[in-house]
């Protein structure tokens, strides 16, 4: 692995984390309450309103999107591949301990008789309870890590990714969504390339033709068509692929794109841990303002993560080489 390609994984893991830490300063807020929260502009976690909602958590910290984020990552280390069952078993211990802004679609799914056994046989039955229209974004806020295992390999990342989004969300355009943000990543490990949108739109067809119009969005150098604290959508997949691309496709730095995604309200915290991964993929670790680092509540935390599935990806290299 070379240093450029870990800059890469370590800005995927903490642009993940940071984002989502951020974005809870205006999660659930439209564009006229962050001015009023906001007056001079959010841009750091001391900044974020103490209220009802964000109080429960500590200034700096990270939320559900995040945790699920390490669900997956907890997965791969301890069975040193990507598998379903092992994600589900995770993801259902994480959720015994009483954790804080459980999506309704992971709540439903969890809570399933047999959930850890026969993760996408529960996933596909919530689906098809609410018949075929639930297409929240749980799934994308997670799922970005995959685009770093085995990264040589894009069919494996491809199917990695659908494999862990069908775990809790089973609609085509959660899962071509999950998946056009794992290949990016790859793509930039493998062959530090970056995908066009006509790239992107030739994946997103593969899975749903309701797709390619937020492509299409997010090309858009005005952040504000994709309407992203629109009351009714805030929660959707293709909402958050939308803002993440916007980024990916126009942000100059991660600073700038991250802040931007997040002073455009709705569900920020997810909007800005999909954006987060994309810029930090794309720009490295190296890129990430110091403070938004150092200030990071349970940084440690993340730095264990993020060093023991360095070495374990290192390890998987050389066998494989």
């Amino acid at each position: 692995m070379t240093t450029k390609q870990k800059d890469i994984i370590k800005g995927v893991f903490y642009g993940q984390a940071i984002g989502d830490a951020l974005g809870l300063g205006t999660e659930f807020l439209d564009k006229k309450q962050i001015a009023e929260f906001y007056p001079r502009g959010f841009s750091h976690y001391s900044q974020i309103v103490q209220d009802k909602h964000r109080s429960r958590w500590q200034i700096g910290a990270w939320t559900d999107d995040t945790d699920q984020f390490l669900c997956i990552c907890d997965a791969i280390l301890s069975t040193k591949n990507v598998d379903e069952t092992a994600f589900a078993k995770e993801l259902f211990k994480w959720f015994q301990g009483s954790p804080m802004g459980v999506g309704m679609t992971v709540l439903k799914v969890v809570t399933l008789p047999q959930f850890t056994l026969y993760p996408h046989k529960a996933s596909h039955l919530v689906w098809k309870i609410t018949n075929g229209k639930n297409a929240a974004n749980g799934a994308i806020m997670r799922t970005s890590i995959l685009g770093t295992w085995d990264f040589t390999n894009l069919e494996n990342v491809q199917r990695n990714t659908e494999n862990i989004a069908k775990v809790t969300h089973w609609d085509a355009r959660c899962v071509g969504s999950c998946v056009i943000i794992s290949v990016i990543i790859a793509e930039l490990l493998s062959n530090n390339k970056l995908l066009t949108a006509q790239e992107i739109i030739t994946i997103a067809d593969a899975y749903d033709e309701r797709i390619k119009p937020y492509v299409e969005l997010a090309q858009n150098e005005n952040i504000e068509t994709l309407n992203l604290d629109e009351p009714q959508a805030i929660g959707y997949t293709l909402k958050a692929m939308a803002s993440a691309l916007w980024a990916y496709f126009h942000a100059p730095d991660f600073a700038t794109g991250i802040l931007k995604v997040i002073n455009e309200g709705g569900d920020a915290d997810t909007n800005a841990a999909v954006a987060g991964s994309l810029l930090g993929a794309k720009f490295g670790f190296s890129s990430i303002p110091e403070m938004y680092v150092c200030d990071l509540a349970n940084k440690a935390v993340l730095e264990d993560k993020f060093e023991k599935y360095v070495q374990l990806l290192q390890t998987e290299n050389k066998k494989n080489g």
